[in-house]
């Protein structure tokens, strides 16, 4: 445990030191902002539908979509990648931490980071609190899928870069493999077979949004974005693992 706390708080130190993760941050802060005034603006419209304004801002929107893919890329890209580039990551595996416990140790100071990316979105439920009545149950379970979708996001870049010495070629890895992640659910009404049918329903991370937004916790969903993470973070040990056989 120790050693995973001592790679976690220097690759945080990491994170607030670099230049592009404030850029991140603040490009964040602008585009979830401009998307919460649009959804606000379009419901205060009478000719507009019902619809709450933070169910609409999880998950419903192309934008919140394109966030994720954005930013889990950036956030990962330079994890062990850079490490291998620059040949630290000699130095680091001749430290008392296994593979493991770098690799860990680098996935949760990704994901604290993501979590400090999203801390700023607190601030929309508390507006629409000091105007009229809110849910708060739908809006902690939107957070918990932003956090469950995001985790899963973040393993899959940590392990583009453990593959390869390149930020960039692990960013377009990191965004070449979300992609299918991101499109299961709209292959479902391609397929009239109840099993894979239900594959696709299950792996549907746009119906999962939708469900979590509206207050809806299944914890199927949350098995798999446990069980996905946790495999890809394996997989990223094993990857730098078998650099020691090399």
């Amino acid at each position: 445990m120790k050693g995973i706390l001592s790679v976690m708080g220097r690759e945080l130190r990491a994170f607030f030191f670099s230049p592009l993760a404030y850029i991140v941050a603040a490009l964040l802060l602008v585009v979830n902002g401009l998307v919460f005034w649009l959804i606000v603006s379009y419901l205060n419209d009478p000719r507009a539908g019902f619809g709450a304004p933070l169910e609409l801002f999880f998950g419903q929107t192309l934008y919140f979509w394109l966030v994720l893919l954005f930013v889990a890329p950036v956030l990962t890209m330079r994890l062990l990648s850079e490490e291998r580039r620059s040949g630290t990551i000699e130095v680091l595996m001749t430290a008392p931490v296994t593979e493991g416990q770098v690799v860990v140790g680098k996935y949760f100071a990704a994901l604290l980071f993501y979590c400090f990316l999203w801390l700023p979105t607190v601030a929309y439920p508390a507006l629409l609190a000091r105007y009229g009545e809110v849910d708060w149950g739908p809006v902690l379970a939107g957070y918990l899928g932003v956090l469950g979708i995001g985790a899963l996001f973040l393993s899959v870049g940590l392990l583009a870069s453990s593959l390869t010495k390149s930020q960039l070629v692990a960013a377009i890895l990191t965004f070449a493999m979300l992609i299918p992640l991101f499109t299961f659910g709209l292959l479902e009404n391609l397929f009239s077979g109840a099993p894979i049918r239900e594959l696709l329903s299950y792996l549907n991370l746009w119906q999962h949004m939708e469900e979590l937004g509206k207050g809806i916790v299944d914890t199927r969903h949350l098995v798999y974005y446990l069980s996905a993470t946790v495999l890809f973070v394996f997989l990223s040990a094993r990857a730098l693992e078998s650099r020691k056989w090399r």
